[in-house]
């Protein structure tokens, strides 16, 4: 799996997870499903990514986008 792949991979879950949190936990967790879309949003404009960053230290091989 790329590194772009991986990132849009994350930003999913992320996304998942926080409507799931928000549905059950706590509304506050909206706040969780704003970030991660602002997010993806800035990284769409300007390329700067950090979740991209740290999965490239992890190891996973780049692709084309970051």
């Amino acid at each position: 799996m790329t590194l772009d792949r991986s990132v849009l991979a994350f930003a999913g879950f992320m996304v998942l997870l926080s409507v799931a949190l928000t549905l059950w936990v706590s509304a506050y967790f909206v706040w969780l499903t704003i970030f991660v879309g602002a997010n993806l949003l800035q990284s769409a404009f300007t390329g700067f990514c950090p979740a991209a960053m740290v999965l490239r230290k992890l190891g996973i091989r780049s692709g084309t986008a970051f």
